[in-house]
């Protein structure tokens, strides 16, 4: 087994039997709290800007951990630093919540690089020990709530892309035995515009 494919089995067993844990939030107090967030995220967390991601349907374990990630500056954004600094523990569940209960917009893959998006969510790279994206994600996109895999299905796009890179440049690091940045860290840019146009039709 090659060191590539050990660190990602190995990740991807630590997250599915010690998934994270929290506390579920109050929806309806979460829609309230939240009202900062549409701004940026929209009322309902289908943002109208494509850099700022859709929150509406993610899963509401990954919306705890990128905000805490962000209260403690290990995902590094000063705008949302700001933003989760006077959250409390309570705040963010009531807030994941609310979003998680959402239905996020539907958007479609563009046929250019549908096939070769395809192949690199469903079944990876063999040949770079690159990990089907679909096996955090779902084949749906809709992700892994108890694993803390976030859903990708109906984002933009150019955010989805933003984040590929940022985990290939290592400008983010906030990935759990760093997956991420593992998996794209050999996909070429063409590869990663395929995916994140790929992610954005599905449902």
């Amino acid at each position: 087994m090659s060191k590539h494919v050990f660190v990602i089995v190995t990740a991807l067993s630590t997250c599915l039997f010690a998934g994270p844990s929290f506390a579920e939030g109050d929806a309806m107090a979460g829609q309230a709290k939240s009202a900062l967030c549409a701004g940026c995220h929209g009322a309902d967390g289908n943002s109208a800007i494509t850099m700022n991601p859709k929150l509406a349907g993610q899963n509401a374990s990954y919306l705890v951990k990128q905000l805490n990630d962000y209260k403690s500056g290990a995902r590094v954004n000063a705008t949302m630093a700001a933003m989760a600094a006077g959250l409390s523990d309570e705040d963010i569940a009531d807030i994941a919540a609310w979003y998680s209960s959402q239905q996020p917009t539907l958007l479609g893959a563009s046929p250019e690089s549908l096939e070769l998006g395809a192949s690199l969510y469903r079944g990876g790279n063999k040949e770079l020990s690159v990990a089907a994206c679909s096996a955090c994600h779902s084949p749906s996109g809709k992700g892994n709530g108890p694993a803390g895999f976030p859903a990708l299905g109906g984002q933009h796009p150019e955010y989805t892309l933003l984040q590929l890179k940022a985990f290939r440049s290592g400008e983010r690091a906030n990935d759990s035995s760093a997956m991420m940045r593992t998996i794209v860290e050999r996909l070429t840019d063409s590869e990663l515009e395929a995916l994140a146009s790929y992610v954005s039709g599905l449902h």
